[in-house]
C-alpha cells in the first residue's frame, strides 16, 4: 500500500503522509502523473477576439513550461497549437499580434493559422518532405461558453471533470461574462500547491480565519457536494436574502439564498460564482514548498461588485495565505505525519486526497 493511500471511509481515514507536501521527488512526479494528463484553464476567448489574432503563452512557467499558441483563423475558428517550430525548435510567435500566417524568425518556416505547414526556404531536394510531422502539433480545446481548457496528454475526456458544474450552472448566460483585467491578481504563496487546494476544499476554517466572510455566509448551512470522480461543490448560503443570486425556477437551488457557488475541479482549479460574476482561481506549482495562484475575473453584473460573499477577495486570499504558509512550516515537523477528517466539514479534502493518492499510484 502506498504511503499516500487514503481509506475511502472518511470515518476511518487518515490524511496522506505529510511527505506529500515536502518530498521534492513527489513534487517532480506530480508534473507528469497529475498535471500533464489533466485538463487546465487556458483563458477566455477574448484573448483572440478577432480573426488573425495570435496569443502566445506558456502553460505553467517553470513547471509544465509548455510554449503554446492560440490563434483565430479568418473563419473565426480558434486553434491551440504548439508554439515550437518543427524545424529547429525556435518559438514561432513571441508576442500577441494579428497575422495572416505564422513565420518562424529563425529560418523562415511558414505555417497557416491552423498549424499546417505552408513553406520553407532552401529545402529544395529534401526527400519525403513535408510530412505530417512538419505541421505544428495541435491540442484539443474544450469550451464552456467563452472559457477554454486543454490537456497536454489528452488522456481523459473533459466531461468527467466539468459536466456536473456545467449542468448545475446551465441557467447562467456565461457568454455575457466579460473579462475584467483590472480585477485579476497573481499571488505567490510559500506553500505546496496541494495544501492551498485542500484549504479551499473545506469551509471548516471560515469562522476561525475569515471574519468578514463569516459575517455574510451562514456557516451552519454551508454544505459540500461531491461529484465523482473529479470535482465538487461548496454551497454558501447567505444569512439573509441580500446579495444573493436571483435563481430561476429551473435551478436545483431555487428558493435558497445562495451567496456563492464554490466549484473545485481536479487538480487545481476553483470556479467561484458570485452574483457579480465569476472568479476563476488557478493554482500553479512552482516548487515543493511554493505555488502561484492566479485570479481571473469575469464580470456579469458590475452593480453587484463589492457586495456579499464576492467582496473583499484580496483580504480573504491574504488570510488563506497566512494559514497555508504556516501549515507548510508545520507539516515539515518530525512530530507530524497524519491527521484525521471531520465527517461533516472535510468531505472535500478527503475526496481530493483520495484522487491524489490514485494519480500518484
Amino acid at each position: 500500500m502506498s504511503r499516500f493511500s487514503v481509506d475511502p471511509n472518511i470515518a476511518r481515514a487518515k490524511t496522506p503522509d505529510a511527505s506529500i507536501y515536502t518530498d521534492a521527488a513527489v513534487f517532480e512526479q506530480s508534473r507528469e502523473k497529475i498535471f500533464a494528463p489533466t485538463w487546465q484553464f487556458v483563458g477566455h476567448s477574448a484573448l483572440v477576439a478577432n480573426a488573425g489574432d495570435v496569443h502566445p503563452f506558456t502553460l505553467f512557467p517553470g513547471f509544465l513550461d509548455e510554449p503554446l499558441l492560440l490563434t483565430r483563423e479568418q473563419s473565426n475558428k480558434i486553434n491551440l497549437l504548439s508554439n515550437v517550430c518543427t524545424h529547429r525548435g525556435n518559438l514561432v510567435a513571441g508576442e500577441a499580434c494579428n497575422l495572416r500566417s505564422l513565420r518562424c524568425r529563425y529560418h523562415g518556416r511558414k505555417f497557416d493559422l491552423d498549424g499546417q505547414f505552408l513553406s520553407m526556404p532552401e529545402f529544395k531536394g529534401v526527400e519525403d518532405f513535408p510530412t505530417e510531422a512538419d505541421n505544428l502539433p495541435k491540442l484539443k480545446l474544450f469550451n464552456w461558453g467563452p472559457l477554454m481548457f486543454t490537456s497536454i496528454e489528452q488522456k481523459f475526456q473533459p466531461e468527467i471533470f466539468f459536466k456536473d458544474m456545467i449542468e448545475r450552472m446551465s441557467w447562467l448566460p456565461l457568454d455575457d461574462f466579460k473579462p475584467e483585467p483590472a480585477l485579476n491578481r497573481v499571488f505567490n504563496v510559500k506553500a505546496n500547491w496541494a495544501l492551498y487546494c485542500e484549504n479551499y476544499l473545506e469551509g471548516f476554517h471560515i469562522p476561525f480565519v475569515h471574519a468578514g466572510l463569516n459575517a455574510v455566509i451562514d456557516f451552519g448551512e454551508y454544505t459540500t457536494e461531491l461529484f465523482f470522480p473529479y470535482s465538487n461543490l461548496q454551497l454558501g448560503l447567505a444569512r439573509n436574502n441580500e446579495d444573493c443570486f436571483d435563481l430561476p425556477p429551473g435551478s436545483p437551488d431555487a428558493g435558497l439564498n445562495v451567496a456563492a457557488y464554490y466549484f473545485w475541479v481536479f487538480p487545481n482549479m476553483m470556479f467561484n460564482f458570485y452574483p457579480w460574476g465569476l472568479s476563476v482561481n488557478v493554482v500553479e506549482p512552482v516548487a515543493v514548498d511554493e505555488c502561484r495562484v492566479n485570479f481571473y475575473s469575469y464580470v456579469w453584473d458590475a452593480a453587484k461588485l463589492g457586495k456579499g460573499a464576492g467582496a473583499g477577495l484580496d483580504k480573504v486570499e491574504q488570510e488563506d495565505e497566512e494559514i497555508v504558509q504556516n501549515v507548510q512550516r508545520g507539516v515539515k515537523s518530525r512530530f507530524y505525519k497524519h491527521g484525521r477528517y471531520s465527517l461533516s466539514r472535510e468531505q472535500g479534502t478527503h475526496h481530493f486526497h483520495r484522487i491524489l493518492a490514485d494519480f500518484l499510484g
